[in-house]
C-alpha cells in the first residue's frame, strides 16, 4: 500500500486544519489506519486510529478536538483538527496496519503542520 498524506500548513492557534491521505490501492479497506505525529526533539507519537468498521481511538492528547474517518470507496482517511494549540505542531503521518503482521508497515511522506500562537 502506497499512502500519500496532504493539507499540511501554517495556522494559528485556535484554528484548524483537515489533512487527507490517499492509499494507492484497492485492499485499503482491510487495513486500520492511524495517523501518527513527531514534533522536534521528540518521539513519534500514534495519536487517531480507525478500524475497518468505523471505530476509532484517540490520544488523550488530541480527544474532542481531532477527528479521524475513512472513506473506503475513495481509499482516504481524513484527520480533521480543531482549536489547534501551538504543542500540535509536528509532522504528522498517515499509516496502515498489516492485518498479517498487525504492525504499521506502511507509511505516508508526512505532512508538516505549524501553530503559531
Amino acid at each position: 500500500v502506497q499512502l500519500q498524506a496532504s493539507g499540511g500548513g501554517l495556522v494559528q492557534g485556535g484554528g484548524s486544519l483537515r489533512l487527507s491521505c490517499a492509499a494507492s490501492e484497492g485492499t485499503f479497506s482491510v487495513h486500520v489506519m492511524g495517523w501518527f505525529r513527531q514534533a522536534p526533539g521528540k518521539q513519534r507519537e500514534l495519536i487517531a486510529t480507525i478500524n475497518t468498521f468505523g471505530g476509532t481511538t484517540y490520544a488523550d492528547s488530541v480527544r474532542g478536538r481531532f477527528t479521524i474517518s475513512r472513506d473506503n470507496a475513495k481509499n482516504t482517511v481524513s484527520l480533521q483538527m480543531n482549536s489547534l494549540k501551538s504543542e500540535d505542531t509536528a509532522v504528522y503521518y498517515c499509516a496502515a496496519r498489516s492485518p498479517v503482521t498487525y504492525r504499521y508497515d506502511y507509511w505516508g511522506q508526512g505532512t508538516q503542520v505549524t501553530v503559531s500562537s
